[in-house]
């Protein structure tokens, strides 16, 4: 795959990652808890997922028992307790200041591909992520009045959101190493799937049946999950995982249009000047190097 069209991959996902806040409250408004929505997420995706390997080659299905600690942290550690974070953020604050913390999540990639994947930290990468979160910021509209400022509880849950989301990056580019992306994106809601089934009530059951509920899991489940998830594994695949998340903070951007289309959020100049700055910040960090995927192999045989 060519770096060029990873970058696409990446940027679609993020797209599509941007639009989950349209379904997530449409879900609260019929009822539907944070837990639920989560499990709304990965159950869907993994039935998708199961079902496209079992059609198109059941060979997506096979791994390594070494694997799966790798498996476990993409889908336990990473997406349950980033979504958990993400969708109690969402309710405590808005779509768009909950999107922003998400955010934080390149800080985080950036020093954790540093310390375990062994990628060199630029000062290209520095001031990119820098002007990133700066812009996203400005999206959120800090520096606008006191009205923007959030709670305590937000603030912790919108960066445990991002914390917890980086980690998808680095779980993912190891278990990479040995597994296809679609069977990493599989397994990944696998053990999603696993480990919050026994958190769920029969209550789910009644609120799913609405016509207008099965549009939400579908828009959740499927194109802001599975189709998501499965463009940005692809693209860790070429692209570092540092770079990656950087590239994906066009998500913001995405919910904070969505915000102001569908719910009739309004814009100030500084959130205009912070979109820009997102938008610089991705094109900062397409300079071009070299990948790191040799060494992380290296190290995987070794251990």
């Amino acid at each position: 795959m060519t770096k060029k069209l990873a970058y696409i991959y990446i940027i679609l996902a993020a797209i599509l990652w941007g639009i989950i806040g349209l379904f997530v409250t449409n879900l609260y408004k019929l009822g539907f808890s944070a837990m639920q929505i989560v499990a709304i997420r990965a159950i869907t995706a993994c039935a998708f997922l199961v079902t496209y390997a079992l059609v198109k080659n059941r060979k997506l299905l096979l791994i390594r028992t070494s694997d799966i600690k790798y498996f476990v942290g993409t889908g336990i550690i990473s997406f349950v307790l980033f979504n958990l974070c993400l969708f109690n953020a969402i309710k405590e604050t808005s779509i768009s200041i909950a999107t922003i913390l998400l955010y934080t999540a390149p800080a985080f990639v950036t020093l954790l591909s540093w310390l375990f994947l062994k990628e060199c930290l630029t000062i290209r990468k520095i001031f990119a992520l820098s002007i990133t979160l700066v812009g996203s910021a400005l999206v959120v509209g800090v520096a606008s009045s006191s009205d923007s400022k959030i709670s305590l509880i937000g603030l912790a849950l919108g960066v445990g959101s991002g914390f917890f989301y980086a980690l998808y990056s680095i779980f993912g580019k190891y278990a990479l190493v040995k597994s296809n992306s679609i069977t990493v994106t599989i397994y990944t809601f696998v053990f999603a799937s696993l480990a919050i089934l026994p958190f769920i009530d029969f209550e789910i059951l009644s609120l799913i049946s609405s016509f207008e509920a099965w549009i939400n899991v579908l828009g959740i489940g499927f194109f802001s999950t599975v189709l998501a998830f499965t463009l940005y594994t692809k693209g860790l695949e070429t692209i570092e995982s540092s770079r990656a998340s950087i590239i994906a903070t066009i998500e913001p951007v995405v919910a904070s249009i969505i915000s102001f289309i569908v719910f009739n959020e309004t814009l100030s100049i500084t959130q205009y000047i912070g979109i820009i700055l997102v938008i610089t910040a991705v094109l900062l960090v397409q300079e071009s190097t070299k990948k790191n995927l040799s060494k992380v192999t290296n190290e995987s045989h070794a251990s």
